[in-house]
């Protein structure tokens, strides 16, 4: 929006042209979304406290968290105001990725809202079936598999890139789709899984979603992408932005949600980054890339397939609680113990991801 106002600008006034660079337009999406969210926190909180729009917490969990019941949730509701607001602000709104990672974000929230809603207001403990939540996000998720395969313009679009080797590029033909299917839902629902802690799930998902904004950054610049040897997709770079904005709502979010958290951001907040996190790494082709930064989110996912599955074969689990973080917390260890090691683990990843870039 504003993009478009500084380029009618620049012909009255040249220095209005410095808003055409992508990354000053990505510094000022990281920084609006970050005031955004630190002005209207306050205010959310207050009103969800004056909703009773409080937080239930499990019997079977960890002692140490009853205290949290009644801690106002849904507050992910902030940091999609947040991410929006500022995308459209930043944005080039001619960009169709911008527009496909902006509806499936909003989508996912929506779904993750009517499951919250239900659970918190409604005093409805099953919330939306599980069944008729991955129906939802299966739909959003193929609609835009759909639309970007068919719109694809070149063939890197629909490749499947492979890190550490530079010549590994597999053309995926129809099975595109079914790999944004697996994707953008696989990723939020791990997001989901994973925030159970003060700050456990936002600070990782900051952290991923600002090096897959360097990485859309360099994969929609034609030089940059030609010497990382790397997909060049004209038009990803704009993806900096909303990725930007993802960072930006999630500092000014873990401001309120440090530990001790004075607000959760529930289904609304989670599902929906997770399957922001999941399409811009799918539009930049990085699936691979995404699951190696984001391990942490993976490690989450699959203590619970395999605390399921081992107690369904064996009748036995294999952790004293799943998802993993809650294990830790059973073993002793305090909460802020488990969080911040599981973010260094998150920035030992992201750092290890961005390498993979030159080792091709």
């Amino acid at each position: 929006m504003l993009l478009l106002l500084a380029d009618y600008l620049t012909q009255y006034e040249g220095a209005f042209a410095v808003f055409r660079y992508l990354t000053l337009r990505g510094i000022l999406g990281v920084l609006t979304a970050l005031l955004i969210s630190l002005l209207i926190g306050p205010a959310m909180i207050k009103r969800l406290q004056a909703n009773q729009i409080g937080q239930t917490i499990r019997d079977d969990g960890p002692k140490s968290h009853l205290s949290k019941a009644g801690t106002p949730t849904m507050g992910g509701a902030l940091i999609l105001v947040a991410i929006v607001i500022s995308t459209l602000l930043w944005g080039d709104l001619s960009n169709r990725y911008v527009w496909v990672v902006l509806l499936v974000t909003a989508g996912t929230g929506v779904i993750g809202w009517v499951d919250d809603y239900r659970k918190v207001v409604e005093k409805n403990s099953k919330g939306l079936s599980a069944k008729w939540k991955l129906i939802w996000q299966s739909a959003i998720a193929l609609i835009a598999g759909y639309f970007l395969y068919s719109t694809a313009q070149i063939p890197a679009e629909t490749q499947l890139i492979v890190p550490f080797f530079k010549d590994v590029a597999i053309n995926l033909g129809p099975l595109y789709i079914l790999m944004a299917y697996l994707v953008i839902v696989g990723t939020s629902n791990a997001v989901n899984l994973t925030d159970g802690l003060d700050g456990l799930a936002i600070l990782p998902t900051v952290m991923v979603g600002g090096a897959l904004g360097i990485v859309a950054y360099l994969s929609g610049h034609i030089y940059f992408s030609e010497y990382l040897n790397i997909p060049y997709i004209p038009g990803a770079g704009e993806l900096l932005i909303i990725a930007g904005a993802i960072a930006g709502a999630g500092l000014g979010f873990l401001w309120f949600n440090t530990y001790p958290a004075q607000v959760f951001m529930g289904d609304v907040g989670a599902l929906a980054l997770g399957a922001a996190l999941g399409s811009i790494a799918f539009i930049i082709r990085q699936e691979i890339l995404l699951f190696i930064m984001g391990g942490v989110f993976v490690m989450e996912t699959v203590s619970v397939i395999l605390q399921v599955a081992s107690f369904k074969m064996t009748g036995k689990r294999i952790f004293r609680m799943a998802p993993l973080h809650h294990h830790y917390e059973l073993k002793g260890w305090p909460e802020p113990r488990v969080i911040v090691r599981f973010w260094i683990i998150t920035v030992m990843l992201v750092l290890f991801g961005l390498a993979t870039l030159k080792l091709r």
